[in-house]
């Protein structure tokens, strides 16, 4: 290890996180009682600008009345680069009256735009006298933001995940698809001719790279990193596909823009009770072996060692998080 340690943000779950339109007061209190291990109230994208004021006062109203239990709530406010931004982090902070976990910070381009966002909450904090501190989530969703993820990953001590945004990150790149999420047929490899002259089509991941680094990016900085929305909440199949990927590249979790898909990602963010199971076997195969002076040990006919108690750690503790014995 490093002698560099990485200061790790408040661990909470974050396998499905639900977006809820301020301007749709009728789902606050159904989000409250549901699967998702987070919900963000929006004031951005999902609210037209005459709505804005409204769904202000309606996310207010929500955090002040609603029994939100243990869920944790965050709130999407509109970007640096609009008028709505202030308004929208002074009136709904001070008037949230302390519920409020968390800021998502849309479009986030330099790490001078998360300590703007920082100093603006701590006056606000400090003005009204409250302990907690309010987390910040950033969406990565432009060429700049990505040009800079690690340095916005590292600006702020409120920092705890970065959420990879789709649709406005392939706009920003001025990449040829319309879809939110998602593969595209033109992202493909064609084969050599085989022996019968047939070739074959491979569709690849291209937000593969983009997600990648932004995982780095956050890992580097004890962050959580989560996959962004799937626009196609028709498609099952193709969600639970994404979904698996960006868990393979060690993302936290993914949105879910439709109820339906909360389920489908706490699905895949979860570990299966045979991967938690041999979690628990590394662990106990290890404890043997430093017992009998071993710093590696073979299990089921693979080599384990202190990387593999690591990983088996990490598992487990997430399963126990989850309540899963």
């Amino acid at each position: 290890m490093s002698f560099t340690q990485i200061r790790q943000a408040p661990a909470r779950l974050n396998r499905s996180e639900l977006a809820v339109p301020g301007s749709s007061p009728k789902f606050f209190a159904k989000a409250a009682q549901g699967a998702a291990d987070i919900v963000f109230l929006d004031l951005e994208d999902a609210v037209a600008p005459d709505d804005k004021p409204q769904a202000r006062r309606n996310i207010i109203a929500a955090l002040n009345e609603v029994d939100w239990g243990e869920k944790v709530v965050s709130l999407r406010i509109n970007g640096l680069d609009t008028h709505y931004m202030y308004r929208d982090v002074v009136e709904v902070v001070e008037g949230g009256g302390g519920r409020l976990d968390l800021i998502m910070i849309p479009k986030v381009g330099t790490a001078a735009d998360v300590y703007a966002l920082d100093m603006l909450v701590s006056q606000i904090e400090a003005a009204k006298g409250w302990k907690k501190r309010i987390g910040f989530e950033l969406i990565i969703e432009s060429a700049l933001g990505m040009q800079n993820v690690e340095a916005i990953a590292a600006a702020s001590p409120r920092n705890e995940s970065l959420h990879f945004g789709v649709a406005d990150y392939s706009a920003s790149i001025r990449a040829r698809t319309v879809a939110i999420g998602g593969a595209n047929p033109d992202y493909a490899v064609l084969t050599d001719k085989d022996g019968a002259g047939t070739r074959q089509v491979h569709w690849g991941d291209m937000w593969h790279y983009a997600l990648a680094r932004m995982v780095v990016a956050a890992r580097a900085n004890g962050l959580r990193p989560v996959d962004g929305p799937f626009g196609d909440f028709s498609d099952p199949d193709g969600y639970r596909a994404a979904a698996r990927r960006a868990a393979a590249l060690g993302c936290e979790g993914k949105w879910a823009i439709h109820p339906s898909q909360v389920a489908l990602a706490n699905e895949c963010f979860s570990p299966s009770e045979e991967e938690v199971g041999r979690a628990r076997r590394i662990l106990e195969a290890m404890a043997e072996a430093t017992k009998a002076g071993r710093g590696a040990v073979a299990l089921d006919g693979k080599l384990i060692d202190l990387a593999s108690i690591r990983q088996a750690e990490a598992l487990v503790k997430k399963a126990e998080a989850i309540g899963r014995p």
